[in-house]
């Protein structure tokens, strides 16, 4: 079953003088426990997307559903069923843990209590804190309450807009920890990252930039996609050699990557390469490598 459907959505801000256009077409559908990803750069369109997936902003075209009710006739249905956390952390600084998470539930006229069970396992950890007030949280600990309150009317679809920014690696690693749990109770889970690496744990992800789709498919599926030889070259003066790699007739791209610089090959000229480099006085560490979600979405940014 479908719980989310987009089709041809388009999105424009500014006056008829100076028209941008956030969302160009977006079509695609989410199936029912599914966690999708929505990856791409700031200023890709996601938030765009989530805003009006969520009822909070209206398209100029294309029709969107959420559990089956569109996002702009059927709003008030949709708003009972989605939780929403949006990118910034945005719950009442001068409020108490709990004060918020009781705010949030009477909103939604439940209880704590009544939906504890959904969310035990991420209030568990702030629980100890709910006297101390919501501006005075960590990082991680915020994003533990946004998650909370996001959850407390037990949505059948969460939306969640680059949750993992900005906080530490451990606490990245426990919020897609939680995310598997809340998934395995059946709740569809939408969630937009900047951060490439993600991407593998979605079971399928939407590739997006400058408001267009470039791919959707399972992380497996994008990187079966790659499809040229992958190899990635160090050296003492890494400014220069990605000067020469780029110059040179046999490589599609070559670009920074960690410590390496990763070299996408237009045909299996490895040899050449090696001897051209070689020639030029390059000492130099080369070795062949897999390519992962975030060259391809280099790639695909360079074939558009």
């Amino acid at each position: 079953m479908t719980a989310v459907s987009i089709s041809n959505i388009i999105k424009r801000y500014g006056t008829k003088k100076a028209v941008t256009t956030a969302l160009h077409g977006i079509s695609f559908d989410v199936q029912q426990g599914e966690l999708f990803g929505l990856i791409g750069p700031d200023g890709a369109g996601k938030t765009s997307l989530f805003r009006i997936l969520t009822t909070l902003l209206l398209a100029e075209e294309g029709t969107a559903t959420v559990d089956g009710f569109d996002v702009v006739k059927d709003y008030k249905e949709i708003r009972k069923r989605v939780g929403y956390m949006p990118g910034r952390f945005s719950l009442y600084q001068d409020l108490t843990v709990k004060e918020n998470l009781d705010f949030f539930a009477t909103i939604f006229n439940t209880t704590i209590e009544e939906n504890y069970d959904l969310i035990k396992d991420i209030y568990s950890q702030i629980e100890p804190f709910k006297d101390r007030r919501a501006g005075k949280l960590s990082g991680g600990m915020k994003q533990k309450l946004a998650l909370s309150c996001a959850l407390i009317h037990r949505p059948s679809v969460l939306f969640l807009d680059e949750p993992t920014t900005g906080v530490d690696a451990v606490s990245r690693k426990e919020f897609w920890e939680m995310l598997k749990r809340l998934k395995e109770q059946g709740i569809t889970i939408l969630v937009s990252t900047p951060y490439m690496d993600e991407a593998s744990l979605c079971d399928r992800v939407a590739l997006i930039q400058s408001g267009k789709i470039m791919s959707i498919d399972t992380p497996a599926g994008i990187v079966k996609q790659f499809g040229k030889k992958l190899l990635s070259a160090k050296s003492a003066d890494m400014l220069a050699l990605l000067k020469v790699l780029n110059d040179q007739e046999q490589v599609e791209n070559a670009y920074p990557f960690g410590e390496y610089h990763h070299i996408v090959l237009k045909e299996d000229g490895e040899a050449q390469l090696r001897e051209a480099l070689t020639q030029k006085g390059f000492k130099f560490e080369m070795k062949e490598t897999e390519a992962n979600i975030e060259d391809c979405f280099i790639r695909l940014m360079e074939q558009k």
